[in-house]
């Protein structure tokens, strides 16, 4: 995933899994002195919940003695999330969540970021439970071909676009806990107060039950998609990426899928 002169930026949200991921990247980079390691946060804007996560990663990133770069909601599209919810209520808009909002608004946030530290791949802690919850929310979400994009590693597709690595994509997230706990290290606990709205919360508790009662079912759909996945990619061909009209983000589309959602709550995004 990494190679020895690589400066990546670590996506660090606060929480367990990306503090961990911290630390232990923190750990061999001491090995590879002409690698660089660099942390990166989105804050939504979530009342009551992100400024905790923030601090926190803060914290660890200073004892750590590594540089961190925080992106806002607020600065790149003029609104929060908690505004963006609030106007998607106001106008009687039930068609997304807004977890399916933020999911979108964030990873371009994290794009446009990890581009500004110069980073050449960014790291991102998906866990073995994330990475089996966003295969089934595509198989449910009728999208099967974007199983082949949102691989461990992705590809190298457009200039404007920081390859994406995934460390613990095979690390089921009770073992991330768990090194954070033994290793006494200090995140947040307070789970996001959209979530239970997401359809991914359905699918979490659904595989949760199948993995107590058929232990080691999370891997086995791991490695299904794995198995898979070539044959996915040779079937949905490779799509060609442009610059988006509105933003200059890369895109398949005219339009960027966030400059999209934008549009329809009318929110201009800040170029």
């Amino acid at each position: 995933m990494l190679e020895f002169n690589d400066r990546i930026a670590i996506a660090v949200s606060g929480g367990k899994d990306s503090i961990s991921l911290l630390h232990i990247l923190a750990k061999i980079e001491r090995d590879y002195p002409k690698a660089s390691l660099v942390a990166v946060s989105v804050d939504e804007g979530i009342s009551g919940y992100r400024d905790e996560a923030l601090k926190i990663a803060g914290e660890n990133c200073g004892k750590l003695g590594i540089e961190h770069h925080i992106i806002s909601f607020k600065e790149l599209y003029g609104l929060t999330l908690d505004e963006i919810v609030e106007k998607l209520r106001a106008s009687g808009e039930r068609e997304l969540t807004p977890c399916a909002y933020c999911g979108v608004l964030r990873r371009k946030a994290l794009n446009v970021i990890a581009r500004k530290v110069n980073a050449d791949k960014l790291a991102t802690a998906h866990t073995l439970d994330d990475e089996v919850q966003t295969i089934l929310l595509n198989m449910l979400h009728g999208d099967p071909y974007r199983i082949a994009r949102e691989k461990p590693v992705t590809d190298e597709t457009h200039p404007k676009l920081i390859r994406r690595v995934k460390p613990f994509c095979e690390i089921p997230e009770k073992e991330t806990a768990l090194f954070a706990y033994v290793k006494k290290i200090k995140f947040q606990s307070l789970p996001c107060p959209y979530a239970p709205e997401a359809l991914r919360n359905d699918v979490r508790v659904f595989l949760n039950r199948m993995e107590e009662k058929h232990t080691g079912i999370k891997y086995t759909i791991f490695k299904a998609a794995e198995k898979i996945r070539p044959v996915l990619e040779k079937a949905g061909g490779k799509e060609a990426l442009r610059e988006c009209v509105e933003c200059g983000e890369p895109t398949t589309q005219a339009l960027c899928k966030a400059c999209e959602m934008l549009q329809k709550i009318k929110i201009k995004p800040i170029s």
